[in-house]
């Protein structure tokens, strides 16, 4: 009989996973699994589980928010590549930007047939000073406000009718002085936003991240928003973010597979939808194709 290790966030999404799990684990059965099942009670117990566990078996299925998800590829990273299994995902959290992107039912049991019926699909990984992420690695507005203060964002984004109070809101965020380098090129300005992101979606806005995203060419997406110099500039950049859309001088977009981020202060950086440290410099590498997501038919 075929092996599956099954990790699942109970208090994911407001805990969505509840009365659920034997319809899950039945699920599993029914595809000729032996199962055997861990509950996370603690941030970091995904990464130790998956590191200690994960090799033994040819697939591992885990459940919860684009967090969870993070920590089991954390922990297969540390793998060696052949000892890698092919990874599943149940999306059971508030957001699962990446999850979107993969196109992974919502409902829940219909992702669990997905995770063990499904074809296991290669995927780049990004790592930035030591850390890994599955789709985005980023500081300032939108990572900042999305996942620490919605509301705030909510107000801005919220009201296309006023214009002019949104982009006064948007001028009221922090400005980071900061030279940025790629592989074609370097930057430098004060920047209100930037990410490295493979998806379609991030902190659930869809739209600003580009329209050419391959999940395995080895090239990530970094989007940088530079802070205007002129009201009418602010003004072209709230219509962009409201248009949900790329149109304002404003917003940079690259493709690259190692980027480097030189700051002036230390700045709070956010990956996959959790804080990922301060730093004054990040260095962000893509890594082609180091592990495989599981995907319908």
């Amino acid at each position: 009989m075929k092996k599956l290790l099954f990790i699942y966030n109970p208090y994911a999404g407001k805990s969505k996973i509840r009365g659920k799990v034997s319809d899950i684990l039945s699920r599993f059965i029914r595809a000729g699994y032996r199962v055997e099942v861990y509950v996370t009670q603690e941030a970091g117990a995904a990464t130790k589980v998956a590191a200690k566990r994960g090799g033994s078996f040819p697939l591992l299925v885990c459940s919860g928010g684009d967090g969870t998800l993070n920590e089991v590829v954390t922990g297969l990273m540390g793998l060696a590549p052949e000892k890698r299994p092919a990874l599943g995902y149940i999306p059971a959290g508030t957001t699962n930007d990446f999850a979107r992107t993969l196109e992974l039912p919502s409902d829940l049991i219909k992702a669990a047939h997905t995770a063990v019926t499904g074809q296991p699909f290669p995927v780049d990984i990004g790592q930035a000073n030591g850390v890994y992420f599955n789709y985005v690695f980023g500081f300032g507005a939108f990572t900042a406000v999305s996942y620490e203060t919605p509301q705030e964002l909510k107000k801005v984004l919220g009201h296309p009718a006023y214009l002019l109070e949104g982009a006064r809101s948007l001028m009221s965020l922090k400005r980071y002085p900061m030279r940025i380098l790629w592989e074609e090129g370097e930057l430098q300005g004060n920047f209100l936003f930037g990410c490295v992101s493979n998806s379609l979606s991030v902190a659930g806005i869809k739209g600003l991240w580009g329209s050419e995203i391959a999940l395995d060419d080895g090239l990530f997406e970094a989007t940088l928003i530079r802070e205007p110099e002129t009201l009418r500039e602010w003004t072209e950049l709230m219509a962009a973010l409201l248009a949900k859309d790329d149109r304002s001088p404003s917003v940079i977009h690259l493709k690259t597979s190692r980027i480097r981020f030189q700051g002036e202060e230390e700045i709070r950086w956010v990956k996959d939808g959790e804080f990922a440290g301060s730093w004054q410099e990040a260095e962000v590498n893509v890594l082609h194709t180091p592990l495989s997501i599981v995907k319908s038919l």
